[in-house]
């Protein structure tokens, strides 16, 4: 099992950015997928980022393209979302979650994923 702790969440202004992080404790963290879900109020979680195992393959919603980054150390058991040019519409709880799938390639599928932290909630003023 992996616990997930989210941190990095605030309140920032339009054009903005934020550095969230996901710290997992619990046993081979580096064979898990890890990703990155939003959700918004009245909305749906959805899928943002994901980067396989080794951090060679990244992901991401086409709504967040060249804006937000994601990574992982390994040694560390973390992961990390940069997210830049920050818009309202990106406010939402965002939650990283673990993939134990061997082969993830991408799926944004939010059932596909076994863990969830608690959520860091992102607010973005115009």
């Amino acid at each position: 099992q992996l616990q997930l702790v989210d941190a990095g969440g605030g309140l920032v202004q339009a054009g903005g950015s934020l550095r969230l992080s996901c710290v997992a404790s619990g046993r081979s963290f580096s064979s898990y997928a890890m990703g990155w879900f939003r959700q918004a109020p009245g909305k749906e979680r959805e899928f943002v980022a994901a980067i396989n195992w080794s951090g060679g393959r990244r992901y991401y919603a086409d709504s967040v393209k060249g804006r937000f980054t994601i990574s992982r150390d390994n040694a560390k058991n973390s992961i990390y979302l940069q997210i830049n040019s920050l818009k309202p519409e990106d406010t939402a709880v965002y939650y990283c979650a673990a993939n134990g799938y061997s082969d993830y390639a991408g799926s944004p599928d939010k059932y596909g994923f076994d863990y969830w932290g608690q959520g860091t909630q992102v607010t973005v003023s115009s």
